[in-house]
């Protein structure tokens, strides 16, 4: 959406606010209800499909010692619950294994395009060189394979892997490809949380869905919303009404917002309290504890909950406070409540650790080390004033130095920042300390509208001036329309580069 767009959305949604006021009743509400219907779902989902656990990729460890993954994205038909739909999926119908690897080794992911159009595969929070991380100019073309190579050289995490095809993610991401990638590192991971993969350790990849007549996927887009695909029903893990079997007193669960634009606002039905442990780039100093959290688009949360013999509660996501005006949250979907997926304790549950109250140590960055300061403007699809331009590097950095970025959301829509190649820390929020869900390495972070942001980061070390490390929205929509720039690493003294365009 550029500028025309936004302007011309901006001014019907004040033209709708004018006429509600004028009309009171009548017209005014018929247009009121028509374009801008809040979601509910609370009380209203039953329950009947068991959670699908994402089956952990297969690997071999070839002849050079590096472990080797195989992925082919595909075409098929998945059910999520309600019958056949055409979807698309890695080594599936929809979305894909979840890949495992820990810190130190060599891996190798060879990628196969089983699709008719040509796609990428973005290792999204990753720290490995530019030219394995799958953004735009890695791509796939229909029946071609890539096979990036990498070493894993960071601290236990939830990532996740998707398309990222330039002006294509959106579409390609809405219809299933996607999975998740967990990074192992003892020395980062806690031996007393939850780790027992589908048993008290459990993906929970969310998404909102919605269906036409034919029962089909149904990719249109509000011109009001400005922000792309909002659904009005949930997949967890591929499935709607998703229930969830727990064995343990404790439960982590391994949010994932794989959605292209809804932001959610985690809860549960009864309000209990639960650790939030992890974000995006691994775990937190402490846990957190907390009774909500929100999680927008490629954002990550590992939280931790308690249950007791026998009770059932729900993960319900509540209207989150995105700083917009009330008209503009009925538009963008942060006036809705879904309930995500049931919990089902056993009636008997095997005992869990108690957690620890200190986790991980997470060294701090000092804003006295840094050596360049950049500011990003994000408003009307553009940062800075400027669309994509897959020929032009924005920022050029000095590998392994540190930088402080300030990314400001300076528009009335949802927008956050996500930087490829690292892992940042949030140094302040509007002006002051961040809030404990932020005190961790991120990679994705939420921008309220109007507030300053300060985020400060190492820089990869892997030094290349023709191969640009992608930063963007990740609400899908927005990086297909262009508010994303490149930047490159390079060594000291060196310059940047033309940007290479790497075909298979």
């Amino acid at each position: 959406m550029r500028g025309a767009e936004m302007t011309a959305r901006r001014i019907i949604l004040i033209a709708l606010s004018v006429t509600l006021v004028c009309c009171g009743g009548g017209a005014g509400v018929a247009i009121y209800a028509w374009t801008g219907q809040i979601i509910d779902t609370t009380g209203k989902v039953n329950f009947v499909h068991r959670l699908p656990t994402p089956p952990l990729a297969p690997s071999h460890v070839d002849s050079a010692g590096r472990r080797v993954f195989e992925l082919t994205a595909q075409q098929g038909e998945h059910d999520f619950g309600q019958g056949a739909v055409r979807t698309s999926g890695y080594n599936g119908s929809y979305l894909g294994p979840t890949i495992r690897a820990t810190r130190g080794e060599q891996i190798a992911v060879n990628v196969h395009n089983d699709l008719a159009d040509t796609t990428t595969v973005h290792w999204h929070g990753m720290h490995l060189p530019a030219i394995m991380d799958g953004g735009p100019r890695q791509p796939v073309p229909a029946g071609s394979t890539w096979s990036p190579n990498w070493q894993i050289d960071q601290p236990a995490a939830t990532l996740w892997y998707h398309p990222h095809p330039h002006g294509e993610s959106a579409d390609q991401v809405y219809r299933g490809l996607a999975g998740m990638f967990i990074v192992d590192d003892p020395s980062t991971d806690v031996a007393a949380l939850p780790h027992r993969y589908g048993v008290d350790d459990v993906p929970v990849i969310v998404q909102d869905k919605k269906f036409d007549g034919d029962g089909q996927l149904d990719n249109s887009r509000s011109l009001l919303g400005g922000v792309g695909v909002l659904g009005d029903t949930i997949a967890v893990n591929g499935m709607l009404a998703p229930y969830l079997e727990v064995t343990t007193e404790r439960i982590r669960l391994r949010l994932l917002n794989a959605s292209n634009a809804r932001v959610y606002a985690f809860g549960f039905a009864d309000g209990r309290a639960f650790d939030l442990v992890g974000t995006d780039g691994g775990l937190l100093d402490s846990p957190y504890r907390t009774s909500h959290v929100d999680v927008s688009p490629g954002e990550r949360a590992e939280i931790v909950v308690t249950v007791r013999p026998g009770e059932r509660t729900v993960l319900r996501s509540i209207p989150p406070d995105l700083g917009l005006d009330s008209l503009s949250n009925r538009f963008t979907g942060a006036a809705d409540t879904f309930d995500v997926l049931q919990l089902r304790a056993g009636t008997s549950l095997a005992a869990s650790p108690a957690i620890p109250p200190r986790l991980v140590e997470v060294p701090r960055l000092d804003r006295s080390r840094a050596v360049a300061t950049h500011d990003f403007q994000m408003a009307d699809q553009q940062i800075n004033g400027s669309g994509m331009d897959m020929s032009r590097v924005d920022v050029t950095s000095v590998r392994s130095t540190v930088e402080i970025w300030r990314p400001f959301n300076n528009d009335g829509s949802p927008h956050n920042f996500h930087v490829h190649g690292l892992g940042f820390q949030v140094l302040s929020v509007g002006g002051r300390q961040p809030p404990p869900e932020l005190r961790g390495w991120k990679d994705t972070l939420f921008l309220r509208p109007h507030t300053r942001y300060e985020i400060i980061m190492t820089m990869p070390s892997y030094a290349d001036p023709s191969a640009p490390y992608m930063f963007h929205c990740h609400l899908l929509y927005h990086e297909d329309q262009g508010m994303m720039g490149q930047f490159v690493v390079v060594e000291p003294g060196q310059r940047a580069g033309t940007p290479v365009h790497q075909h298979q």
